[in-house]
């Protein structure tokens, strides 16, 4: 009777692991779910998805494109854990894509507030723009880009930086339902491209024309193409949007670049990165957190570390036993010995990393030269200064993060010496103390390298 009993409860749960709870919202052809994950012993959000499937080849299809999106890991998309098809009721069989829960508003629910400030619109928009091009390298097309379908998450409690999350993409991708059918538009008609509108092949210029229109309403709290679903659809083919020019020039460039009614004619998601990142920043900060990126004197600290002359010397020794001291000390896989350069950190000893240079964007030791004491990143998913890092959300998976800058007799952070972990940790004060006299030993050591160079040109 027990193996029967578990037998019966193991159908009742979705793929076997997951026990539907209540409906938390719906579209035309999917609804969503609060659902918990009995393996795991989490909640998640799990999205049916009615499938055009007919025949077990197309189930099997609809089956393997899921798991290929499950397999997408980006910060800037709402994170897909699991995905498959349901085939409990033969006749009815479903995709069903598990996701992270997010307790949060879509940008939806805060656009009903009116218009937000331009920097915190380049900030979302960096953060979309950043997906978008993600999933457009993995080949995949969001096709319904638009306020809902955008995440807010807020890690920080003053609220100075949200961030935007991407949900459903992918999902149009694999239903492939026809965009109009008997003369009537189907799908979200004020974020349609206009080759959507007009039944043609849609790829990822079309995400870029939504954002477009998204990013325009997030600055003017209008919708750009109102109305009934044939009037909305129908008006872009007969005009375009409405940029105002009191939006500055930055704003009306890009934004009528990514709504150009040709879709070659609009920017790579790549490319409005780039632009939105530098609408995002204020004098030496971080879209992603509002952080400062640049020490004040920068072209003084660039001067000093032309002086010291160590950007092409070859590996030192001397640097290496103190990286290996280090990891010992503090029990962890990777030290390093960086010099922070204008664009690039360069790791002038790397202890258990075979790694000898990265771009300066997202290396950490570019934020701990700003600091004059110890840097240090207990649990760097969790950190608001460093959870949407590459190097924290990515493959890499760094979870910890201490560094001591190198700092000149003049004044001028150099770079670190750091210490790195995959797992989170604590450090002391005395642990502190103790990178901070490593970093002591390097600069000594840098010193009396600069008086041998400068002795020897005066000989």
């Amino acid at each position: 009777m027990t193996n029967v009993q578990e037998s019966n409860d193991a159908r009742a749960l979705l793929g076997g692991r997951y026990r539907l709870l209540e409906r938390i919202g719906a579209g035309a052809m999917a609804t969503v779910h609060r659902a918990r994950d009995e393996f795991l012993g989490r909640d998640v959000a799990i999205k049916l998805v009615q499938t055009t499937a007919s025949t077990l080849d197309e189930v099997r299809r609809d089956d393997a494109e899921a798991k290929l999106l499950a397999r997408l890991n980006h910060h800037s998309l709402v994170a897909l854990l699991d995905a498959g098809t349901d085939l409990r009721d033969p006749g009815r069989p479903r995709v069903y894509l598990v996701m992270e829960l997010i307790n949060g508003p879509d940008l939806r629910v805060r656009l009903a507030e009116g218009p937000m400030p331009p920097r915190q619109v380049a900030q979302i928009g960096f953060d979309l723009a950043e997906g978008l091009d993600y999933i457009h390298s993995c080949g995949v097309v969001h096709r319904d880009v638009k306020p809902a379908n955008v995440m807010m998450v807020n890690y920080r409690t003053d609220g100075t930086r949200v961030r935007a999350k991407l949900t459903d993409f992918g999902v149009a991708l694999m239903t492939e339902e026809p965009l109009t059918r008997e003369g009537v538009v189907t799908g979200t008609a004020a974020y349609l491209s206009p080759e959507q509108v007009k039944g043609e092949s849609v790829g990822p210029f079309s995400d870029i024309y939504a954002l477009g229109l998204v990013l325009l309403q997030c600055l003017t709290g209008v919708v750009a193409y109102p109305g009934p679903l044939v009037e909305s659809a129908v008006a872009r083919l007969v005009r375009n949007p409405d940029i105002p020019e009191s939006l500055g020039p930055d704003w009306c460039r890009l934004l009528t670049a990514m709504t150009a009614t040709d879709p070659a004619e609009r920017p790579l998601a790549q490319e409005i990165v780039s632009v939105l990142y530098a609408l995002a920043m204020e004098p030496g900060s971080d879209p992603r957190t509002g952080a400062a990126v640049m020490p004040a004197d920068e072209e003084g600290r660039l001067e000093a570390v032309r002086r010291y002359g160590i950007l092409d010397t070859p590996p030192d020794g001397a640097f290496d036993r103190i990286t290996a001291l280090a990891a010992r000390l503090f029990d962890v896989p990777v030290a390093i010995v960086s010099v922070v350069d204008h664009d690039r950190i360069w790791f002038k000893s790397h202890h258990g990393l075979d790694i000898q240079q990265i771009d300066r964007d997202p290396g950490l030791c570019a934020s701990a030269i700003l600091s004059d004491g110890a840097w240090v990143v207990g649990n760097a998913p969790e950190d608001p200064r460093t959870l949407t890092n590459p190097l924290v959300a990515g493959e890499f998976g760094l979870k910890f993060y201490a560094g001591v800058p190198l700092r000149t007799h003049d004044g001028f952070n150099l770079g670190t010496l750091c210490v790195l972990d995959f797992a989170p940790r604590d450090v002391d004060a005395g642990q502190v103390e103790i990178l901070e006299d490593l970093a002591a030993v390097v600069m000594d050591h840098l010193e009396l390298m600069l008086e041998s160079r400068q002795s020897a040109a005066m000989a």
